[in-house]
């Protein structure tokens, strides 16, 4: 659920958040604040821990937002910022390119975190004396953004310690792949110890403790391994360019066609002869002249009545609106590129600026495929 834009880069949460709101509110409004202030209505308990909630999801996404602010600054694309049931993340377009730039994105946030923490600490001692909801507030989000701040610098990928940890190691080593591979390990151990103290827990008696820390630990695992797969995809990729990986065999179509005629005679024919058959992008020309491209993205937007009256050139986009990459650039950076941008293809230009070929996403995973297969290492 998109909520807006920060800075130019949007936020939103994912339906999961609502489980922790609850969870969150409700830990405070009957156990946390009437444990200890238990003079309290039951109005104030409940209205206190609404407010908390919300200030505490607010920190997340300063903690968030700092990452991607920081990011943008050293030239790296942020996508957007979610919340969700572990708290938030930001999609941050690409890798940096400098150990020294990934140690700041990653800093940012836990320093934000210990900013918050010290503000709330000072509000609680002013509030003391004059208001017990307030002081009761400040306290405890001082103590969460505190906690918030060591725990995203334990080193463990893809934690921001563990991401400072892989800054460290690839200034230290040079090589990018052993550094993220190394905090990748130590990611997956940390994750690990988190289930087995959860399951600990569990049997001695703490339930919600034990099974929260087990998904935790969970959460962790995966994204580290998510996280080490695409620097490994990185590393099969680096080296070689777009045209090096593009299909030279591009499936032009005239702009006059129909919507109908496109599908019914390129896309699901498959002879042999037929250079368009079965692909899901084409280039519409004119007179050798490229008007634009379309997919099957295009032609879904399409409602089906209307493909016998619609154009291919009034459905496809225009061709100075197509993202396009140069024959030299690295085919790593275009997979980027296209995360980006959320798009599977695009048209390669020569340094003529004509096009001599298309990639996309199916070609750098094929290629990635049988590189794997063969057992070939860079």
């Amino acid at each position: 659920m998109r909520l807006g834009r920060i800075f130019g880069i949007p936020f939103g949460i994912n339906y999961t958040w609502f489980i922790i709101f609850v969870l969150v509110t409700t830990s405070l409004a009957m156990v946390e604040f009437p444990v200890a202030f238990p003079f309290w209505t039951r109005a104030q308990y409940w209205a206190v821990g609404i407010i908390t909630s919300l200030l505490f999801f607010a920190s997340v996404l300063l903690h968030e937002l700092s990452h991607s602010v920081v990011a943008i600054r050293s030239g790296i694309p942020v996508k957007g910022i979610t919340l969700f049931i572990f708290g938030g993340v930001s999609q941050i377009g690409k890798e940096a390119q400098h150990p020294g730039t990934e140690a700041k994105v990653a800093i940012a946030g836990p320093g934000t975190s210990l900013a918050l923490a010290a503000a709330f600490w000072a509000l609680s001692v002013v509030a003391r004396p004059l208001n017990e909801q307030v002081f009761a507030l400040a306290r405890w989000l001082a103590v969460i953004n505190a906690a918030l701040a060591v725990f995203n610098m334990i080193p463990g990928f893809p934690l921001d310690g563990g991401r400072v940890l892989r800054a460290a190691l690839w200034g230290l080593t040079g090589s990018f792949s052993r550094a993220s591979r190394i905090a990748t390990l130590a990611g997956q151990g940390i994750s690990y110890l988190f289930i087995l103290l959860g399951i600990v827990w569990v049997f001695n008696g703490n339930w919600i403790g034990g099974l929260w820390l087990v998904f935790i630990g969970w959460f962790l695992e995966n994204a580290a391994s998510a996280s080490y797969r695409q620097v490994m995809l990185r590393e099969a990729l680096s080296g070689y360019s777009a045209g090096e990986l593009m299909t030279r065999d591009c499936a032009y179509v005239p702009g006059d066609i129909t919507v109908r005629t496109l599908v019914e005679e390129h896309v699901l024919r498959t002879t042999p002869d037929d250079v368009g058959g079965g692909r899901r992008c084409f280039l519409v020309s004119k007179n050798d002249t490229l008007q634009g491209i379309i997919t099957l993205t295009d032609v879904k937007k399409i409602p089906r009545n209307r493909w016998d009256t619609t154009l291919v050139s009034d459905a496809m986009t225009a061709a100075e609106k197509v993202l396009k990459v140069r024959i030299s650039d690295n085919a790593f950076s275009v997979l980027e590129q296209m995360d980006e941008r959320d798009i599977n293809q695009m048209p390669v230009m020569d340094d003529g600026g004509k096009v001599v070929g298309m990639i996309g996403r199916d070609n750098l995973i094929r290629f990635i495929r049988a590189r794997s297969e063969l057992g070939m290492q860079k």
